[in-house]
């Protein structure tokens, strides 16, 4: 289940890549300064992730060095 997972959110990215809406549906419009383009280089490090999650690299998002996120405090 995870590698569907890992293999459809790679997919999602590399869409959103590709942008087939011409730029009419992003998260962050581009023409915002310092901000216009963090929404496509966090894309590309879903796809880089998912990369190198199925070459067998234990780095990047879905690596086992991943940082764990914890809601408690």
């Amino acid at each position: 289940m995870k590698k569907f997972l890992i293999g459809f959110l790679a997919l999602i990215a590399i869409i959103y890549l590709l942008n087939p809406g011409l730029g009419v549906f992003e998260f962050l419009p581009d023409n915002i300064p310092f901000l216009g383009n963090v929404d496509e280089t966090l894309a590309a490090y879903v796809l880089f992730s998912a990369f190198q999650y199925f070459r067998g690299k234990k780095i990047g998002l879905f690596g086992d060095d991943a940082p764990a996120v914890s809601l408690k405090k």
